[in-house]
């Protein structure tokens, strides 16, 4: 097993590889931290931190890069973060909690490799009430996943032909962003906020600089649909191993 020591190094892939889709990581920090901490709450709230510092660092750059869009944005914000925040303050066992994770991403992978494989690039328009409810219904499973939500967002909007995939990943960006604050607000009015600071200083380092390279990728006129499909694998691995592990005690 690895020593704890090599986080950091894990966590700079970790972090380069899913910003450079507009991801956080949340889902595969949640999943490596429970194979080092014992602390199940510490786990969550050291996973929505890192979240947070991964995903400023891309939404600052598709602001930049003016890939950001407010307008379009709005309604699916609105609706999650109020939601995100009180699934955050649902207590889970520990083995409830990971099930839902994993069940939840390995649907979402699915979906995200469904649409990367799709050589259609098509885009159309959602209705206000339909943005507002995907926002909602996304927002409540970020929080009670204890992951800021955009890695269930990005591949049903990709599914469902919405934009193109890098103003998806501008959205999950964003979404992460506003969903891990209200998250950890939740955790933290729900008396279950717990970090270690000395390991969490070294992860936070490791993930800004892997998420700054990750995002600026991710910015740039690079074939998405590579890396969209490299990360449903991974998106699909880490949900089957939390599934098979904490609901069958099997090991993969």
């Amino acid at each position: 097993m690895l020593s704890i020591e090599y986080l950091p190094f894990i966590f700079f892939i970790i972090a380069l590889f899913y910003s450079s889709v507009g991801f956080g990581g949340g889902s595969s920090y949640l999943a490596i931290l429970s194979l080092f901490l014992t602390d199940f709450y510490e786990i969550r709230s050291t996973a929505l931190i890192l979240n947070v510092c991964v995903v400023t660092i891309g939404t600052i750059i598709f602001i930049r890069n003016k890939v950001f869009d407010l307008k379009l944005f709005w309604p699916f914000l609105v609706s999650s973060i109020p939601l995100a925040y009180f699934g955050a303050q649902v207590k889970l066992s520990e083995e409830a909690f990971f099930l839902i994770l994993g069940s939840a991403l390995i649907l979402s992978g699915v979906a995200m490799m469904l649409r990367y494989i799709n050589a259609k690039l098509q885009s159309h328009e959602f209705s206000l009430i339909k943005k507002l409810g995907l926002g909602g219904s996304v927002g409540l499973l970020a929080g009670v996943s204890g992951i800021g939500g955009g890695i269930f967002l990005s591949p049903t909007l990709n599914l469902l032909n919405w934009a193109n995939p890098r103003t998806v990943a501008a959205l999950a960006s964003v979404f992460i962003l506003v969903n891990s604050i209200s998250g950890l607000v939740g955790l933290g009015v729900a008396d279950t906020f717990q970090i270690d600071a000395s390991l969490l200083w070294k992860l936070i380092l490791a993930v800004v600089i892997g998420g700054g390279v990750g995002s600026y990728l991710s910015s740039k006129k690079l074939n998405l649909r590579i890396l969209g499909g490299l990360t449903a694998i991974l998106v699909i691995y880490v949900g089957l191993r939390l599934v098979l592990m904490h609901g069958y005690g099997i090991n993969i």
